[in-house]
């Protein structure tokens, strides 16, 4: 597949913020710092030109549309700064709302289509191209909070959308991207009950703000490596019905009704993991799903099929499939998504290419993917 042409890269600032203002970051924020940004994208069709239009026509709309968006979210139009303690040699982050604006790229690849993404049993690499700021930590704030790349393809558009996470969790980057495509579509007034809160909860007792950070952990945080093993990912797609059967089969096992869809999804998923990985039967593994405070842990599960993807209509259809960028993956990294089919859900997995292969194997597993 051929590389990725960078057509324009812009700054693309909120319509309407004025005044600056500044939001500090809390315990489980300044948590993430040195990890990855969130990589989420949405394949689309390539929507029909009328007359007279072109593609610049359909940049120049979706930057509009994002100006105007960025106005109900000024923290992701902003900067990440710190300040210094000389008094006890300690740093703080916050959030600078200074309007300095988003990252905007248009991209292009003429040799790529639909199907060369959603057909292959594993994700392609090159959709880790579809998105922008790869390889930025979050505590590099010097760089925009959040970027947009929108990729033209042979027959398709994807938009992929890279946060700051020390910024913005799953559930504030859906909604971001909810409020988007809203006002792309022609929203002209968003209601209270979706405008986002940006301001922070802090514990009550933390009574002195911002929190210091020794510079000294700082320096051992940031000078750590991470060397991971070749690593693939696959998307394993599951029906309506057959998690239904899942649940039922998981609940007659342990003689309870009070398994949930999600828990027996994910126990399935885990015990094909083990299977495949060929661990001792006396060897103790776990699993962690971050909810809340964020914690990424060991093998773990990350988004939720709960939040609205396939709702995203910018004004030409609704998106056909959701991809993830190269943020943030681990040998373990497992990650939700809804279907595009109502109640139907896309578990993203990312293994060695041994565990992958072993799994596509597993009748015991596969007999509950569909195709």
């Amino acid at each position: 597949m051929s590389d990725i042409k960078i057509i324009t890269s812009n700054i693309v600032q909120a319509a309407n913020q004025k005044e600056s203002s500044r939001i500090d970051l809390t315990p489980w924020d300044l948590r993430l710092l040195p990890i990855g940004h969130i990589q989420k994208g949405l394949l689309f069709p390539k929507p029909l030109q009328e007359k007279g239009t072109n593609k610049n026509t359909l940049i120049h709309h979706l930057k509009a549309s994002l100006s105007k968006t960025l106005d109900y979210f000024p923290t992701l139009a902003g900067r990440l700064a710190t300040l210094d303690h000389e008094e006890d040699d300690s740093i703080s982050y916050f959030i600078n709302c200074n309007n300095a604006g988003a990252l905007f790229i248009h991209a292009a690849t003429d040799s790529v289509s639909i199907s060369d993404i959603i057909k292959p049993v594993y994700v392609p690499r090159i959709v880790h191209s579809f998105f922008p700021l790869k390889g930025v930590k979050n505590y590099e704030g010097s760089k925009p909070l959040l970027g947009i790349q929108v990729t033209d393809l042979a027959d398709g558009i994807f938009i992929g959308c890279t946060i700051n996470h020390s910024v913005a969790d799953g559930s504030s980057f859906w909604h971001f991207f909810n409020l988007w495509s809203e006002i792309s579509k022609g929203s002209t007034s968003i209601p209270l009950s979706k405008l986002p809160v940006v301001q922070r909860w802090f514990p009550n007792d933390i009574d002195h703000l911002p929190i210091h950070i020794p510079k000294s952990d700082l320096k051992q945080v940031y000078a750590e490596e991470f060397v991971l093993p070749p690593l693939q990912e696959r998307v394993f797609h599951f029906t309506r019905e057959n998690i239904a059967k899942l649940k039922a089969k998981a609940n007659a096992e342990v003689g309870t009704n009070d398994i949930s869809s999600l828990q027996a999804l994910l126990s399935h998923i885990w015990r094909s993991v083990i299977r495949n990985r060929n661990i001792n039967d006396d060897e103790q593994t776990s699993i962690f799903i971050p909810i809340g405070a964020r914690q990424r842990l060991c093998l773990m599960t990350s988004s939720s099929p709960r939040f609205n993807m396939y709702g995203n209509d910018f004004g030409w259809g609704k998106p056909i499939a959701v991809r993830s960028g190269s943020a943030n993956k681990c040998d373990g990294k497992i990650t939700l998504f809804c279907g595009a089919e109502e109640g139907s859900i896309d578990i993203e997995a990312c293994l060695s290419p041994q565990t992958l292969e072993a799994m596509g194997n597993d009748e015991e597993f596969m007999d509950f993917v569909a195709f």
